[in-house]
């Protein structure tokens, strides 16, 4: 059973990608710190007794529970593109088409633009912010 989380990204709940998102969490010091007791049990319990999720309602507590280890994994950058920068890039898009400019309805789409504008964003004096 394949389960999205946050639109983002597909992982198949299954032994192997549980171990993976385990060991991944438990480098970046992350396992201890952001999922509680019981959280972590059901991952490991899950990890030793079941080889691929097929209950629905397992896979909505694991994909919650991952859900909030791929939050806490996300980078800085990464989150700013996505809450900030890809509105600012939509906003100049449109002031730039209005001007006449054609070639401005790509500048939404493209990552490069998009993580420049976060980049910015997160440099800028808090006294600027919105």
């Amino acid at each position: 059973m394949t389960k999205s989380i946050l639109d983002r990204t597909c992982i198949p709940l299954n032994r192997v990608e549980l171990t993976k998102m385990k060991v991944k969490a438990m480098r970046r010091g992350l396992w201890f710190k952001v999922l509680s007791r019981t959280e972590r049990a059901s991952i490991d319990l899950t990890i030793k007794v079941v080889e691929r999720v097929r209950s629905i309602f397992l896979a909505r507590v694991l994909g919650a529970i991952i859900r909030k280890l791929l939050d806490a994994m996300e980078s800085r950058v990464a989150r700013v593109m996505r809450e900030v920068g890809r509105g600012l890039a939509e906003k100049l898009s449109g002031i730039a088409q209005s001007w006449g400019n054609k070639s401005a309805h790509h500048w939404a789409e493209d990552p490069s633009f998009v993580q420049y504008l976060a980049v910015n964003y997160m440099n800028m004096p808090a006294m600027f912010k919105a």
